[in-house]
């Protein structure tokens, strides 16, 4: 009989945020796998857990990934952790879970700290609707076609960023999205927590004159509806339509169908009937 694997997910700072859940199906598994197995080590030896750990990171996640697949087939009982939060986000995690749906492997999640929706949360800005991004390409190009691609995007925007990199992701993101209002979290859970709600530019201005510090997560408002994509009403009318034919009730239809085109609900609905 197949064991099962755990989506365990790990502090992003403060040790006290970790599950008593957590704790016993580490206790519980056969074995960890693990993004970084010295990050890992410590974890457990605060929480006074011993397990084997497997080391499973970006370079080396198809072989490993066989691997771990193969014990868990075999009956064992595997738990997956990244080095900070929810494993499977700007994580490799991601594929090994998929290996297991896959080959059938039970799957399931043990909930914890996530960076991205902690700074969403405090960011002040719109919570309803929003667009994980993750970590912007090291290559300009990548970079550039990646915020051209969402520069109309009317949701939330959410942005992992390393410190070294951070004045550069500000430059380009002010230069292709234009001025918008902004939270950079940093050190979320940490002592230096810090969470600033500014704008793009006064961000650049403020990180030209001093260096950041910790890991940041940048929270950006999405783009106004004169920014968007050039709707004419008809469009909006037609969309709503579309989603309406496809089961949507005409009321949620003309709101999906705002969101999308910058069009206000109420005359959408008026002129959908």
């Amino acid at each position: 009989m197949a064991g099962k694997l755990y989506v365990v997910g790990t502090p992003i700072g403060n040790l006290s945020d970790f599950s008593p859940r957590a704790v016993q199906i580490l206790r519980d598994v056969d074995f960890i796998a693990a993004e970084d197995t010295r990050v890992t080590l410590k974890l457990l030896n605060h929480f006074e857990i011993k397990k084997p750990l497997v080391s499973y990171y970006e370079h080396n996640l198809r072989e490993k990934g066989e691997l771990i697949l193969g014990r868990i087939l075999a009956g064992e009982n595997c738990a997956v952790v990244s080095d900070a939060g929810m494993p499977c986000i700007s994580d490799p995690g991601e594929d090994l879970v998929r290996l297991a749906a896959d080959a059938g492997v039970e799957t399931i999640v043990i909930p914890g700290p996530n960076a991205a929706i902690s700074a969403l949360c405090v960011s002040g800005l719109s919570t309803s609707r929003f667009s994980f991004e993750g970590f912007l390409s090291t290559n300009r190009k990548n970079r550039l076609e990646h915020l051209e691609q969402i520069k109309n995007d009317p949701h939330t925007l959410i942005f992992y960023e390393a410190p070294h990199k951070l004045l550069t992701t500000l430059q380009d993101l002010l230069n292709v999205l234009g001025d918008r209002r902004a939270a950079l979290a940093r050190e979320l859970t940490k002592v230096h927590e810090e969470v600033v709600r500014t704008t793009l530019s006064e961000a650049v201005a403020r990180y030209t004159e001093q260096s950041p510090k910790g890991e940041f997560v940048l929270v950006l408002e999405g783009a106004r509806p004169q920014e968007t994509s050039a709707f004419t009403l008809e469009d909006a009318v037609f969309l709503a339509r579309q989603l309406s034919d496809g089961g949507l009730k005409p009321s949620e239809a003309a709101k999906e169908a705002a969101a999308a085109t910058g069009f206000k609900k109420a005359e959408i609905y008026k002129a959908m009937l």
